[in-house]
């Protein structure tokens, strides 16, 4: 049997990927407009679209601004069937059953979500998804930063502590990983994610933490070409990708 699963990009590093009965919302951050309808196409969660939704779980990698929009938290006000994980660097104000903090490489059972939590190389979590038969990586700031004002010794440090942490999770099946390819690290934007599609080899990668900066899905989707995992070329806000296992 197949599962089709809708992915939407929602800004940054903000996706939503959509399954039969459950949605799952990583890293919002740009809620603008915000009067919008009900529109994921919009790039927005509109309080219409969590009133229809039953299950509905959101992830926060980081407390990073362009991480973390803290409207998240008003969504419950509209859907009581929303369950937060978030990493602990995070500050919560409230503390309800439904609010679940993890650190680095921890596990957490919920409803029919097996949910693991891996580090980055800059702060809080990466996170693994196992529901509905399909497997989900979402990168956070797990990227390879090579920044060209970094000192050689620098970058061999960011490239040996991002080839590590994947050496931890590099033997799972995963169907959709959600990298960074930063355009902001200039000819050296494509190294986190063509590492993780040669080594981790999903079937669907989707680029993230490009900011607006959307010509830089189809150069990398160019750069891989060849190897056997797909990337999305994402070309707007709100744009769906569908995945089909």
């Amino acid at each position: 049997m197949s599962s089709v699963v809708e992915i939407y990009h929602l800004f940054h590093s903000g996706v939503a990927v959509k399954l039969a009965d459950k949605l799952l919302i990583f890293d919002y951050y740009n809620d603008t407009p915000a009067n919008d309808k009900r529109n994921l196409a919009n790039g927005v969660i509109a309080k219409d679209l969590l009133e229809e939704e039953d299950n509905v779980f959101v992830f926060v990698t980081h407390s990073h601004h362009d991480h973390l929009n803290r409207v998240i938290f008003e969504w419950e006000e509209y859907n009581q069937n929303i369950n937060y994980i978030v990493s602990s660097d995070v500050r919560l104000e409230r503390n309800q059953n439904n609010y679940y903090q993890l650190k680095q490489y921890q596990s957490l059972e919920l409803s029919d979500l097996n949910i693991e939590s891996y580090g980055t190389t800059d702060q809080g979590l990466s996170y693994y998804i196992e529901t509905n038969g399909i497997n989900i990586f979402h990168s956070g700031d797990l990227n390879w930063w090579h920044w060209n004002k970094f000192s050689p010794e620098e970058r061999k440090v960011e490239e040996r502590d991002f080839k590590a942490e994947v050496e931890r999770f590099k033997d799972k099946e995963i169907d959709i990983a959600f990298v960074p390819v930063d355009p902001r690290l200039e000819e050296h934007y494509y190294l986190a994610g063509e590492y993780f599609a040669k080594t981790v080899q999903p079937k669907l990668l989707v680029p993230i933490h490009f900011s607006n900066n959307y010509y830089i899905t189809k150069d990398f989707a160019k750069k891989i070409n060849g190897l056997d995992t797909k990337s999305a070329a994402i070309t707007k806000r709100g744009e769906k990708i569908k995945f089909s296992r």
